[in-house]
């Protein structure tokens, strides 16, 4: 009878959240582990840095803290799309041991700096495995967990970084009062260790494709370049990536002005701060899990849409009201994030040949990251020039740039019906057969559909 139960339970469990089945996968468990503890180890290093920012400069630290976030993306953009050809050329699990070594030094490291230059090294060097394990990993997925279940395995992943992303700071500011600031390093250094382990321990499934479907000849710079033309030559992917500048704009206003709004316009504290940016973070985390559900119910750049209007209208409102409905617009935002964010990434592994998947996913999270450099500066201008109209100049700014994604790049049927032509060829009693021609909407979701006008 217990045992009935618990299945019973299970059931149910999938049933809400369908992407705990891509943990079947022993493959993709592991890998997935191996994320996990490591993103728990990216909260400790972030925390870690704000509180040895803190000490170095003070009352200067929030400056050198967006020196060391403009590294990060600086390191993305430069070296992701070469990191994405390499993993198309090189032993993937290799990649991915690699990068996790090297993080696990640097970060080992940071404990020991004495000066704010030191800290722009170490944080620069960081980033540049990061940024090539983050489209190793990407590219590595649907090998992984094939590509039916690959949206599912992608929504468990990215609701686990937007719900460590919540959580994870907090763990980390527990950890830091219990051993110091600085050893919070060594804590850090060691979860990389340990998802290294888990991933040497991995089969050969992470290896690079076959040999027969790379083509050797063609030079690193040449296979960049294919990545990024492959990227935006695709009318689906293209649209994603555009729509993306949309979510950056919504996304950067968020992070850059709520903590000027909150506590200079409504006058909270630090907690209400850290609530508000945790239901930004549990929007993302919720619509992550809702991808997987609903991800053979609606088209990807159906999703995409949605998710693009939803994160730029909840920006509107959000100058005129207080600390509690704030919450609730700070979780749609998060919610929506996400809704353009992962059908990007399901997109390319949908639509790309595994082959050459690495240098897409490298140049994809290069331009990805190029709209947030472009999109932070915005935010900032805004903050100060209109402090008190700031999310709404924001959000008008990304409703004007979706209406023009969506007139010049959306592909046809983005709105769950496209346009198509049908014949028919009817006869009247005593009549020659004759064709008739007329148009008519296709759903898109269900091509068994359609209605006449």
């Amino acid at each position: 009878m217990e045992d009935v139960l618990v299945r019973a339970i299970a059931r149910s469990f999938e049933r809400v959240l369908p992407s705990v089945r891509s943990l079947k996968n022993p493959v993709f468990a592991q890998l997935y582990l191996a994320q996990t503890i490591s993103l728990l180890g990216d909260a400790l290093t972030w925390v870690g840095l704000a509180l040895l920012a803190f000490q170095l400069a003070g009352k200067d630290s929030a400056l050198v803290l967006a020196v060391a976030l403009t590294l990060r993306v600086t390191a993305f953009v430069f070296l992701s799309p070469l990191a994405g050809v390499l993993a198309d050329r090189l032993d993937r699990k290799l990649i991915l041991v690699v990068t996790h070594l090297m993080r696990m030094l640097i970060v080992g490291l940071l404990p020991f700096v004495g000066a704010i230059w030191q800290v722009y090294v170490l944080i620069f060097a960081l980033n540049v495995f990061n940024a090539f394990f983050t489209p190793t990993y990407q590219a590595t997925l649907p090998l992984v967990v094939g590509k039916d279940d690959y949206p599912q395995a992608l929504a468990l992943s990215s609701a686990t970084y937007e719900l460590l992303g919540v959580l994870g700071p907090g763990i980390a500011g527990g950890v830091a009062v219990l051993i110091g600031a600085r050893q919070i390093f060594f804590l850090d250094a060691l979860s990389f260790l340990v998802a290294a382990v888990l991933i040497f321990s991995l089969p050969s499934l992470l290896h690079k494709p076959s040999e027969a479907t790379v083509k050797p000849t063609v030079g690193v710079w040449r296979g960049i370049q294919e990545g990024t033309t492959r990227l935006f030559m695709d009318i689906p992917i293209r649209y994603a990536l555009a729509m993306e500048l949309v979510a950056a704009v919504a996304g950067a206003q968020i992070l850059v002005n709520t903590i000027g709004y909150l506590k200079g316009g409504l006058q909270q504290g630090d907690v209400q701060y850290g609530w508000v940016m945790a239901a930004f973070g549990i929007g993302a985390t919720l619509s992550a899990l809702a991808v997987g559900a609903l991800d053979k119910k609606l088209t990807r750049t159906n999703f995409i849409l949605l998710g693009a209007a939803l994160t730029t209208s909840a920006l509107l409102p959000a100058n005129a009201v207080g600390y509690v409905p704030l919450l609730g617009l700070w979780l749609l935002a998060g919610a929506g994030q996400n809704w353009v964010n992962l059908p990007a990434q399901a997109l390319i592994a949908e639509r790309i040949p595994s082959a050459i998947q690495g240098g897409v996913y490298g140049a994809h999270f290069a331009w990805s990251h190029l709209w947030w450099a472009l999109a932070y500066p915005l935010a900032g201008w805004l903050g100060s020039s209109f402090p008190g109209q700031s999310f709404l100049y924001g959000g008008l700014i990304g409703l004007a740039l979706l209406a023009i994604v969506q007139l010049t790049l959306a592909p046809q049927g983005t709105l769950g019906w496209a346009f198509a032509e049908h014949e028919h060829e009817i006869a009247a009693p005593g009549q020659p057969r004759k064709t008739i021609r007329h148009r008519h909407f296709l759903n898109t979701v269900d091509s068994h559909q359609h209605r006449h006008y």
